[in-house]
């Protein structure tokens, strides 16, 4: 369906609206809604229920195809590390794929593969999470493996010293030797003073490097418990169907009394002043220029502000038709590349990201520059009516596209879950977008964009004969 724009930008008058504009905006609400509807009416059957154990269940159907999608999310992430022990929710993350009684070191993801099946396990700051996709005649025994790990993983010490290099390694491969990740890692721990989302999820190197069995044996025992984890099974299946297998495999096992009072993190203290983090390194490429904001999380953000956020973040730094390209690359040419983004996925708080490449003939100040001109005018005007319209098409488009994609449904069941959401409120996220007007997202712009909340970064090269420090912060 080709989502065409009928309306165009004006400026009231007196606040006297134009009649031609008026009607096309209220024909373009109207569209909206009805698009948002039909989203949210496609995710009308997805079910919920509690084990007697605790272990919350989430059923998707969707029957195209006889295939499943089986996710296992624990309640817990890198934000609940004991302190001193960075990294050991992604350590365990990987050594969930060593050996219980019934099952071989490594034979997890074997077992899977011959099953026909693919699986894998991601870690983040508020959740850990294990998946498989599978044919659904498959799925009991999955579901049955699944629960043997969480209650009998066996680990030895051969096997988490080894695993451990394993990290460490994937922690210079993935930020030591990449710049770009130097900066992000540093303008997070300057952007978040207290919170702990400061600390990077893969972990510190120095404290990764002493982690133990023991360290992966409490952690393990303390956060992996029925009570502590919601099932998400999205494909062929029934409530009734996946509750039977659920029943009959998660729930043999005890909840863990320890766990499942809600998460209390430290908060943040009010921001006094700017930060800035200027990174040269010998192996960057081109000079970039970044800057983060806090902002709320869906969870934590007053009814619309985190849509508006959303939007005001589409219209600013959503590709070449974004504000931020036209103004820098476009109109000034001071940098080659601009765009901005907005996290709101998070349990405690969101993150704004803004980001320009800095053009070979211009500097880190021009264009710092002209980032700051763009901001200042969204928050003195609103957003036209055309560029409002543009980004809900393009935001409920791609959540009809993702209903699509079966493990996108698991996923964004369990994402918002875990992080505090709630079946409803998922389902209505495109009529809740639909809603927003030019002035909350203006609005927005005013409260969020606070330079004392954020954090400035700049990477550049650094010429080979050249010794300094990599990274100097400054507040």
């Amino acid at each position: 369906m080709s989502l065409s724009s009928a309306s165009r930008s004006a400026t009231p008058v007196r606040g006297v609206f134009p009649l031609g504009l008026l009607l096309s905006a209220v024909s373009a609400l109207m569209f909206l809604q009805s698009f948002a509807t039909m989203a949210a009416t496609a995710q009308a059957r997805v079910s919920e229920f509690k084990l007697d154990n605790g272990m919350q269940v989430i059923v998707v159907p969707d029957t195209r195809a006889p295939v499943v999608t089986h996710m296992v999310w624990y309640k817990v992430g890198a934000a609940d590390e004991p302190h001193g022990s960075s990294g050991i929710a992604h350590f365990l993350e990987h050594l969930m794929f060593k050996s219980t009684e019934k099952i071989a070191i490594g034979e997890f993801s074997k077992i899977v593969a011959r099953l026909g099946g693919q699986d894998n396990a991601f870690t983040s700051n508020d959740c850990t999470a294990y998946f498989q996709r599978i044919a659904k005649d498959r799925l009991p025994q999955v579901m049955e493996m699944e629960a043997d790990r969480m209650i009998n993983l066996k680990l030895t010490d051969k096997e988490v010293l080894t695993e451990r290099d394993v990290i460490l390694e994937e922690r210079r491969s993935r930020i030591e030797n990449s710049p770009a990740a130097i900066l992000d890692e540093q303008m997070s721990a300057s952007l978040y003073q207290n919170h702990p989302y400061h600390i990077p999820v893969i972990g510190w190197m120095h404290e990764m490097a002493k982690l133990s069995q023991a360290d992966a044996l409490a952690f393990y025992k303390k956060y992996y418990a029925p009570n502590n984890a919601i099932l998400v099974v999205a494909g062929d299946v029934t409530a009734e169907g996946v509750k039977a297998l659920a029943e009959a495999t998660y729930g043999k096992i005890k909840s863990n009394p320890a766990v499942g009072a809600p998460r209390v993190r430290p908060s943040e203290p009010e921001a006094r002043a700017p930060r800035r983090v200027d990174l040269r390194d010998q192996r960057a490429g081109r000079t970039t220029l970044s800057r983060h904001y806090i902002a709320p999380s869906y969870t934590t953000a007053a009814p619309g502000e985190a849509e508006a956020l959303d939007l005001l973040l589409k219209i600013m730094g959503g590709g070449t038709t974004g504000r931020l390209y036209k103004k820098l690359v476009v109109a000034d040419a001071v940098a080659s590349s601009a765009g901005g983004y907005y996290s709101g996925s998070n349990m405690d708080s969101g993150k704004i990201g803004l980001s320009a490449v800095i053009a070979d003939d211009s500097t880190i100040e021009k264009t710092e520059a002209a980032m700051d001109a763009v901001i200042a005018e969204l928050k003195a005007t609103p957003v036209s009516a055309e560029e409002l319209e543009r980004a809900k098409k393009a935001y409920i488009a791609e959540y009809i596209y993702e209903s699509d994609n079966q493990s996108t449904l698991a996923r964004r069941y369990g994402w918002g879950v875990v992080a505090g959401s709630t079946i409803a409120k998922i389902d209505a996220w495109p009529q809740e977008i639909a809603k927003v007007t030019a002035e909350q997202i203006r609005a927005a712009a005013v409260k969020y964009f606070e330079l004392k909340n954020s954090v400035t970064g700049t990477l550049a090269p650094l010429p080979l004969e050249a010794a300094a420090t990599p990274a100097t912060q400054k507040q």
